[in-house]
């Protein structure tokens, strides 16, 4: 088993990643033993890991509850479901929420126990590839709103996070790719070397080869666990991490969350801020071709859809957490590897970018 410290004060936490640690990973819940567990899960993983999970919460009041999967269920009544289900069990500040599955289920268990009480302690079981390298390390739970992307939630971290790699045996390979968009993300802006051993290993990640991909997750955590220590709140470096993200978000918004997977829709919007780092003039020409190769032979897309106008995305992209005074902060690149927070983009610069990133 290999771990990894996120280093916040009192606010620390050790991320437990191997094989098999549903079947053995106990220790990491032992806070929870003598009180109140409530799982919350959904209905494509819960079939297949809420009993293992549950089996290792021994002395516990485990409670459980079963939400509908996919994004589009990301909203303030599904997070409503799970404070009423906690009023119901009478849970007091002791009890603690566990996540079992991908990012959604992470995000919106994670925004009901920021919320709970004023904030309850939860420990987080990503399933997916995606919320193992990302969304389940640094504390940023929330929902969906219908004009934006995460615009209701709160800064809150788990007490612990356990990574079983196993559990990436049942994830479908779509899936598997749109986690690998994260992979590429924090490669991309913060990690030279590791973004040309992806380049080395990409046949190996892809056959889901154990050590290869145990190797993977954990240096993207150690990666996104050094800029969370620095800035927790995203007041400064961390907002590197939101690469491609300011596009993906207008391009899942316009779609309703049905077109595009969250990794899906990040990979297209890396690619549209590459450009537009190009454009710029910060970074050599040909950082996006070497991005689209990478990201090709990740099985992930790489265009912005037709249907989808220019204007539009600006409009979108307006309303998104990163404006600050009415400016968006753009990632954009100056090498590969080396990621910077930019507001002097121009609007037609931005349109140029959108538009040489069309089929």
């Amino acid at each position: 088993m290999q771990t990894v410290r996120v280093d916040l004060a009192d606010r620390s936490y050790t991320v437990h990643i191997g094989a098999g640690l549903l079947n053995s990973g106990g220790a990491v819940f032992e806070p929870v033993q003598g009180s109140m567990a409530l799982v919350v899960s959904n209905e494509t993983v819960a079939p297949l890991y809420l009993d293992t999970l549950t089996a290792l919460l021994k002395g516990a009041d485990v409670q459980t509850l079963v939400l509908p999967d996919g994004e589009s269920y990301k909203t303030l009544e599904t997070w409503s479901k799970i404070i009423d289900r906690l009023v119901e069990l009478r849970a007091t500040r002791d009890t603690t929420i566990i996540t079992l599955g991908g990012g959604v289920v992470g995000d919106i268990g994670g925004f009901a126990s920021a919320s709970y009480m004023r904030g309850i302690n939860f420990i987080q079981v990503p399933t997916s590839l995606l919320a193992q390298v990302d969304a389940s390390v640094g504390g940023k739970t929330g929902v969906n709103h219908p004009r934006g992307k995460n615009l209701v939630g709160a800064f809150h971290q788990p007490t612990a996070v356990l990574i079983d790699i196993n559990t990436l045996d049942t994830l479908p390979g779509r899936e598997f790719s749109a986690g690998l968009a994260e992979v590429v993300k924090i490669a991309a802006v913060r990690d030279t070397g590791f973004l040309a051993w992806l380049e080395d290993s990409h046949a190996a990640i892809m056959a889901r080869n154990p050590g290869t991909v145990t190797r993977m997750i954990e240096r993207s955590i150690v990666n996104k666990a050094t800029i969370v220590s620095e800035d927790e709140r995203e007041a400064g470096i961390r907002a590197l991490l939101n690469f491609g993200h300011s596009f993906a978000h207008a391009f899942e918004t316009l779609t309703g969350y049905q077109q595009y997977l969250h990794g899906e829709a990040v990979a297209i919007g890396m690619m549209v801020a590459a450009r537009l780092s190009e454009i710029r003039g910060l970074c050599d020409n040909g950082i996006s071709q070497r991005l689209a190769g990478l990201l090709t032979a990740f099985g992930l897309p790489l265009e912005v859809p037709a249907k989808l106008d220019s204007e539009q995305i600006l409009a979108t992209m307006k309303l998104d957490k990163k404006v600050l005074g009415g400016q968006a902060r753009l990632v954009l690149l100056e090498s590969a590897g080396h990621g910077l927070i930019d507001s002097d983009s121009k609007t037609q610069q931005v349109i140029e970018a959108i538009e040489a990133s069309r089929a």
